[in-house]
């Protein structure tokens, strides 16, 4: 779990730093987890880190599993049942572009999206997506607001790792809830290519009133959840 918590923190940290580019110089990689890998897989030293990276997601996979067994809780096993495949898929990822892929996360939930507009209710399907991807952000803001992270450390801690969890959590709701409406908009406009993932979402932000104000201070958000992360590997509840 400490690995993997660590490893979590770099991928934070990575798509922080290419929003901050974005924000400043409106570089065209990927702000999401993709870009973050490719960005890592263009040198040695950043092949070796993606490995690792791969490695402790799965570790934290692993980890989720086992909360999902030894908790009693159903809640709190449906919880780490879905942060387990969050996890692995994202692990997945990260190993395949270490091997030499390249996954594009945008095209990805564009695909997604259509799919699942081609099915039977599929615009409800997508709206539903949408909507469920909204909640997970009001959850993310609210744990954010409230400190209810402390609850996932082991003892209190100093105080810069409050502000980095408050920070860091609330900066991941703003982005999940640009990410969810951007379903939504795609339900009622029923056009797939208007939902994009956290890219989209990036992106998106760059058009809020403000400039690129907005986009940079969640991107520096997600560099305190990295900050957050890394902070988790020492003060966690296991």
């Amino acid at each position: 779990a400490r690995l993997g918590y660590a490893a979590n923190g770099l991928l934070h940290l990575l798509i922080a730093w290419i929003g901050i580019q974005l924000a400043l110089t409106e570089r065209s990689e990927t702000a999401d987890q993709s870009g973050a890998f490719q960005t890592l897989a263009a040198t040695a030293a950043g092949q070796v880190a993606l490995w690792a990276t791969g490695a402790g997601l799965v570790l934290l996979a692993l980890w989720q599993l086992a909360e999902m067994v030894v908790r009693r809780a159903w809640a709190v096993r449906g919880k780490s049942l879905a942060k387990a495949v969050l996890y692995a898929v994202i692990a997945v990822s990260a190993i395949g572009t270490a091997q030499g892929g390249r996954p594009e996360s945008p095209r990805q939930t564009r695909d997604l999206t259509h799919s699942l507009m081609n099915r039977p209710m599929g615009l409800v399907l997508v709206a539903v997506v949408g909507l469920v991807i909204l909640a997970v952000a009001g959850y993310h803001v609210a744990k954010g607001w409230t400190a209810r992270f402390l609850r996932d450390l082991a003892e209190h801690p100093p105080g810069w790792v409050i502000w980095l969890g408050r920070y860091g959590y609330i900066a991941k709701g703003v982005a999940l809830a640009m990410v969810g409406l951007l379903f939504v908009v795609a339900a009622v406009r029923q056009r797939a290519t208007e939902s994009t993932g956290l890219d989209g979402a990036m992106r998106t932000l760059m058009d809020l009133p403000g400039g690129r104000v907005p986009l940079f201070l969640v991107a520096a958000g997600f560099a305190a959840y990295a900050g957050y992360s890394g902070a988790r590997t020492r003060y966690a509840r296991l």
